[in-house]
């Protein structure tokens, strides 16, 4: 009886330990959220991020609170020499926060995620060449950017400053990579994040798995508008269509209409309205 008793004493406490740091934490990125977004964040947005300028007045004032919590929680290192600036993690942290708008404000952001390393340029790094379905081998390749599920993301500058700028290119490093992390808060990349439902899974699966093979098999051809990288696999196809999703969705809602709608539904925007003049 005495053991139980003690169980249940140390379960109490737990629970007010827990309950409390939970309540701190809440104030705390309450209060991160809730601080003034500098005039000159708000300028630099303005001038670096196509994006940031297309937004609505309400999706641009709920990105904010999410951009200050990111730089926040989030660690920013320079690699190969390179000095962080304001403009280096604004310019991430802005599109990063993009693909989490409809989260509640209660939720973490990339909770798996910890440090953004940043290079100057293409950097050398290993990568996995598949040869058929079940061997791979290692090389050395070129990369603009990577996420890896041990909590970081690495990115080119030089990449992500000519991509922010214009939207027409259909290509966003920053959008790619944090579309893997998105991914990879189920275990793995898969090409599948979290969804709320197991209607919304079967129905992902379908559509998804539908244009990954039309692609894999067909090749992108003129009229398709994701690009043949997505191709390689499932999860590069997701992390391709955000890319086009958020940088040339009127293509996308166009060419593949269900597409276009199930990530819609999942990231809780709708870009092809936004203003595009």
């Amino acid at each position: 009886m005495k053991f139980w008793v003690a169980v249940l004493a140390l379960f109490s406490i737990w629970g007010i330990i827990y309950g409390g740091r939970a309540i701190y934490v809440r104030r705390r990125r309450d209060g991160v959220r809730s601080k003034h977004f500098p005039d000159e964040w708000e300028g630099l947005l303005e001038r670096r991020v196509a994006l940031y300028r297309l937004l609505p007045g309400h999706l641009k004032s709920e990105l904010r609170k999410n951009i200050l919590l990111f730089i926040d929680e989030k660690r920013f290192e320079g690699c190969g020499d390179l000095e962080m600036t304001d403009e280096m993690r604004l310019t991430i942290a802005s599109q990063a926060c993009l693909l989490v708008l409809n989260r509640p404000p209660e939720a973490l952001l990339y909770p798996g995620l910890t440090s953004i390393l940043v290079y100057p340029g293409p950097y050398l790094a290993p990568e996995f060449m598949s040869l058929d379905d079940n061997l791979y081998v290692e090389t050395t390749g070129v990369q603009s950017g990577e996420s890896w599920p041990e909590g970081m993301v690495v990115l080119a500058w030089q990449d992500v400053e000519i991509e922010s700028k214009d939207t027409r290119r259909g290509y966003n490093v920053v959008l790619h990579e944090f579309a893997h992390q998105l991914d990879q808060e189920s275990g793995w990349a898969d090409g599948a994040p979290i969804l709320k439902s197991c209607e919304q899974y079967q129905s992902w699966h379908s559509i998804f798995h539908s244009e990954f093979t039309r692609l894999r098999e067909k090749g992108a051809g003129r009229d398709y508008p994701i690009d043949e990288y997505g191709a390689l696999d499932p999860a590069e196809f997701f992390a391709v269509a955000t890319e086009t999703f958020f940088q040339t969705p009127r293509r996308l809602r166009s060419g593949v209409p269900e597409l276009y709608e199930q990530l819609s539904e999942y990231y809780g925007v709708d870009p092809a309205e936004w203003n595009t003049s």
